[in-house]
């Protein structure tokens, strides 16, 4: 007869380290030196040795990863993950890496990305930021040109179908997170727009201008997430994994049994639950946004209002760093940066704004205050992958 094994606490799991690289328009750096430059940052930001270091997260660059990057950075993790569902990967690492660090398969974690999409393209050594190919499911739309930009687009109409949401509406998203944008020194656009400014730029797909779009930038970051055992030893006040979720949608549109809802209407429920918070008590969201519909969308169904109210929503300047619910205070990828997959941006900063390390740029609750709990919610494909992270400090 077989023994019960043992059965083990689970240990609570902390972010004790996270940094940028150079950002915006690096010229001169490959994504590989990227990626160390953020990796040094954020270890050097947790106070912890490399040494700490068994498990390790990265995708999106080499063709072994995450083996030829942790090779790069001299590091040989017992604990790895490759993950890639495209902008969300971050989130849903991140859960991988809380749940093997509380069932003792990983003590530290980090967590890597970066990117010079942006120098590649104007140095002509490719043409596109993430290029899907053609196979598989894909090969039935991409005969009509029915790129991203215009499954994002396609969603967006249908919203507007819908519920009545407006032009304007969506073109707040856009300001609000320019106003942010303007105090992060690190943002590559800072200067305010208009409703008006968003409205008459240039067409890319219906209903999208150029600045209901994500900027083209380079860059990377990195997170160290650890078990408890480490907090005492890091230099910083941890920030805790409370709870995370995942889930994963459709690849072909005809297969998406509604426009108007994403997987964050799953990932964020999860989320909350595994927590043990509701969306009424989250200080600020960090929010995938490559284009302005991610951003109202995702506040639907992350549950922050009604389905179909996400126009109202954002408008009166609810979105802005002093405004009811904070969301993508570093101006997030419509205006900061945008490398070609933001997740791992997402929980930067959510860390940043509960250490109070923001800056001009900082979240104060009505009394003053730091924040207390933030959510990161990434969104990969188009709307085919989410994962969002609950975090609190204290």
């Amino acid at each position: 007869m077989l023994s019960t094994p043992p059965v083990h606490p689970r240990r609570k799991v902390a972010i004790v380290g996270t940094a940028l690289s150079d950002c915006g328009r690096v010229d001169d750096a490959t994504p590989y030196a990227l990626h160390a430059q953020a990796a040094r940052r954020a270890l050097a930001d947790s106070g912890l040795d490399r040494s700490v270091i068994d498990g390790f997260a990265s995708a999106g660059l080499g063709t072994l990863a995450p083996a030829e990057v942790a090779e790069y950075l001299g590091l040989r993790p017992t604990w790895v993950d490759s993950t890639s569902v495209g902008g969300s990967t971050w989130e849903v690492m991140a859960a991988h890496a809380a749940d093997a660090i509380a069932a003792g398969h990983a003590n530290a974690v980090l967590l890597v990305y970066g990117s010079t999409a942006r120098a590649d393209i104007k140095a002509r050594r490719r043409t596109a930021n993430l290029s899907f190919g053609a196979r598989g499911p894909l090969q039935f739309e991409v005969p009509y040109g029915h790129a991203l930009v215009a499954k994002y687009a396609m969603a967006a109409r249908r919203h507007m179908h819908e519920y009545g949401t407006t032009l304007e509406q969506l073109a707040e998203v856009a300001v609000q997170a320019r106003a942010n944008a303007a105090t992060n020194p690190d943002a590559m656009f800072r200067d305010p727009v208009t409703v008006d400014d968003v409205l008459s730029g240039p067409v890319i797909a219906d209903p999208f201008t150029k600045l209901h779009c994500c900027v083209r930038s380079d860059g990377g970051c990195a997170v160290l997430m650890v078990a408890q055992e480490y907090v005492p030893d890091a230099a910083k006040e941890p920030v805790w994994v409370l709870g995370a979720g995942t889930a994963v949608s459709h690849t072909t549109m005809s297969e998406w049994e509604d426009f108007t809802v994403s997987p964050a209407a799953v990932s964020g429920r999860l989320a909350f639950e595994r927590a043990g918070v509701r969306p009424a008590d989250i200080d600020l969201a960090e929010i995938y946004d490559a284009f302005t519909y991610m951003t109202l969308v995702t506040l639907e169904d992350l549950g922050f209002c009604e389905k179909g109210a996400g126009g109202a929503f954002v408008e009166k300047g609810r979105l802005l760093r002093d405004g009811g619910l904070p969301v993508n205070t570093d101006g997030g990828g419509l205006s900061a940066c945008h490398p070609g997959m933001r997740g791992l941006f997402l929980l930067v900063e959510a860390v940043r704004q509960l250490r109070g390390e923001a800056g001009e740029g900082q979240v104060r609750k009505r009394n003053g205050r730091l924040p207390e709990l933030a959510v990161a919610s990434g969104t990969g494909g188009w709307f085919c992958s989410s994962g969002t992270v609950v975090l609190g400090r204290g």
